[in-house]
């Protein structure tokens, strides 16, 4: 068988009173683990900073996508590496979503009615459940609920037994792994994300095995073990003689495998994906429910129009529109075809129209902001009207994957009622990616100005030359700072000295901050470099720098994101004329969802500035600050 910106301080400062945390929940979404600056018991002059909360919103305010039509959840963070899995889970005969798009985590969509658009975000970390990398619900001991399989760590097979009831459940942990008949634990590697089903219609649950080299191994469950827990007895390494080559050669790969009865007839069909298969293959149950049969070539999937990705294709079975039969939805987790060409359409939906007829009706099922891989926001008046608008910036463009760009999310609103849309991108910046942009007046004309990072160590500098009607920039510097030493620079600009003109700290790969002082004038400025190990800051890897006047105190302090630690806050404790920071981080007290790039900005006009938060998946997050 064949076939795998940040908002940099800029005119003026407007500053938070304090800091603190949103609660946690499927009502804010912030997990229980995310601590708020009072719970870390701030020093009582610091106490402004414990009386804010920062309240996760998914839909804070409408944004219109590309195409006109408005996100179903614009500040979820965007996808690149979505593991779904289509189940009821709780019992109201429709089916709801699972995403797996980070370790350890699933988030729940509920369905309200009329999926996909009747898909509603309710959490990240449903039932705060440890998952690995991989999570799978199954009925495993038949008694009508779900119950769940998920990666322990060293490729074993966790199971989670549900105490609940089918509309209600409660995940118990019954064992950190299934074992064999001979007690010995099962193996399944973690980067194959296995299925179990009652194959043959006897009772017992099957459990399948995907393995790199193509082949299944099938279990069966046996008599259980002295635990009462469930054994799974051998029946072959080479399920149906099964073997997934891939086609572009004698390569087998990491794997997926979704089971499920796609042409109605009885019997479950088995779904594949592969690291080294650019579509999603089909396997055929030709039998019957008590005899099945899959020894038929792998064919592409769908027949009609077969799908193609980068590879990797995560699918799962299931009726997502209720009209009776299966559909699919499919993830893509990237693969040997250049993932840097599904950053953004990479979640599928195949609608079976009529019987063995399937049309992509969606590459992005779940509606949200996202502008590909990583995401760099900064919040600024782009056409002078007076409400803030939004640009991201981005690692890599899906359809230019050599460069990257910066979009523009402009506010028709009010400011106090915003409402975004997606207008194009800022062309101006251009040849290069990784753009991380950061604003202030720097020839002292009144608008704003730029100084932008690269993936690279160069900063360039561009001149507004809107003449007050909003943002059109020029090129000015292609290289105003050259790191010495580092990469993936991300600056922001602010008065340290209060001299009058705006100083740059910027970020790099290390984790540590650079610092550059302004020694030309608030109309011509001149950097020189005074640090690159600014204030003994070791933010860990992939650094990116804001500075905020967080605690009202008239001086400016630093807000730094992090591949590996989150948001940190070090406050200034020195003056508007002499910056002197705390060697130690706090913790900001909003989740870490990996980078972390922060913005602040007032969209709603309360006074008081709220947190828009960029991140690896390409997406952004929104913290009302309340």
């Amino acid at each position: 068988m064949s076939r795998t910106g940040r908002w940099g301080f800029g005119l003026g400062l407007v500053s938070l009173a304090s800091l603190g945390c949103g609660s946690s929940g499927a009502q804010t979404g912030v997990p229980a683990g995310a601590r708020s600056v009072r719970e870390a018991a701030a020093p009582e002059q610091d106490a402004p900073l414990a009386q804010a909360v920062w309240t996760r919103r998914v839909t804070p305010f409408p944004v219109l996508g590309p195409d006109g039509t408005e996100h179903g959840h614009p500040f979820l963070g965007g996808f690149n590496l979505p593991r779904p899995q289509l189940v009821d889970i709780d019992a109201d005969g429709d089916v709801d979503l699972f995403v797996q798009e980070a370790s350890n985590s699933v988030m729940f969509f509920e369905n309200e009615g009329g999926a996909p658009a009747g898909w509603r975000w309710r959490t990240d970390r449903y039932r705060e459940l440890d998952v690995g990398e991989w999570f799978r619900f199954v009925d495993m001991d038949s008694d009508g609920d779900y119950d769940l399989l998920a990666e322990e760590l060293f490729s074993y097979i966790r199971y989670y037994r549900n105490e609940g009831s089918a509309t209600s459940p409660d995940f118990v942990l019954a064992t950190d792994t299934l074992r064999n008949a001979s007690g010995e634990p099962l193996f399944s590697d973690r980067q194959n994300i296995p299925n179990a089903a009652d194959l043959d219609c006897d009772g017992r649950m099957d459990l399948l095995i995907g393995r790199l080299e193509g082949t299944i191994s099938r279990y069966e469950e046996d008599v259980p073990g002295p635990d009462g827990l469930p054994r799974f007895r051998l029946i072959t390494h080479r399920f149906e003689d099964i073997e997934i080559v891939a086609q572009m050669g004698s390569l087998h790969g990491a794997n997926t495998m979704a089971l499920g009865d796609v042409d109605a007839d009885g019997d479950i069909d088995i779904f594949w994906g592969d690291y080294f298969e650019a579509g999603l293959l089909f396997i055929e149950n030709t039998g019957t429910c008590e005899r099945p049969s899959l020894r038929g070539e792998p064919r592409p999937f769908p027949a009609n129009a077969p799908l193609k990705t980068s590879g990797y294709n995560a699918p799962t079975v299931g009726d997502v529109d209720g009209d009776g039969d299966n559909d699919l939805v499919v993830g893509v987790l990237g693969g040997a075809f250049n993932p840097n060409t599904t950053t953004r359409d990479n979640f599928h939906y195949l609608e079976q129209e009529r019987p063995g007829v399937f049309h992509d009706r969606s590459a992005r099922v779940i509606s949200t902001i996202d502008v590909g891989s990583e995401s760099y926001p900064a919040v600024v008046d782009l056409d002078g009207n007076g409400t803030l608008d939004l640009l991201v910036g981005n690692k890599i463009t899906q359809d230019d994957p050599q460069n990257g760009k910066l979009h523009r999310f402009m506010n028709r609103g009010t400011p106090s009622a915003p409402s975004l849309a997606w207008d194009g991108t800022l062309d101006e910046v251009a040849n290069g990616y990784h753009f991380a942009p950061a604003f202030g007046d720097l020839d002292a004309d009144g608008d704003l100005d730029a100084v932008v990072g690269t993936w690279g160590d160069v900063l360039r500098l561009y001149t507004n030359e809107g003449n007050g009607a909003g943002v059109r920039l020029a090129l000015t510097d292609s290289a105003v700072v050259v790191l010495g030493r580092g990469r993936n620079a991300t600056p922001t600009l602010g008065d340290l000295d209060a001299d009058g003109d705006l100083d740059l700290v910027v970020g790099e790969s290390s984790g540590a901050l650079n610092f550059y002082r302004n020694d030309g004038s608030s109309a011509s400025p001149r950097f020189t470099l005074v640090s690159e190990e600014y204030a003994g800051i070791d933010a860990g890897r992939r650094s990116v720098p804001l500075l905020e006047d967080v605690d009202a105190d008239g001086d400016l302090d630093l807000v730094v994101g992090s591949e590996s630690s989150g948001l940190q806050l070090y406050l200034n404790r020195g003056s508007p004329q002499r910056a002197a920071f705390d060697a130690d981080a706090r913790p900001f007290g909003v989740p870490d969802f990996g980078l972390s790039a922060p913005a602040f900005g007032d969209f709603d006009g309360d006074g008081d500035r709220d947190l828009v938060l960029g991140g690896t998946g390409g997406g952004l997050w929104y913290f009302e600050r309340r």
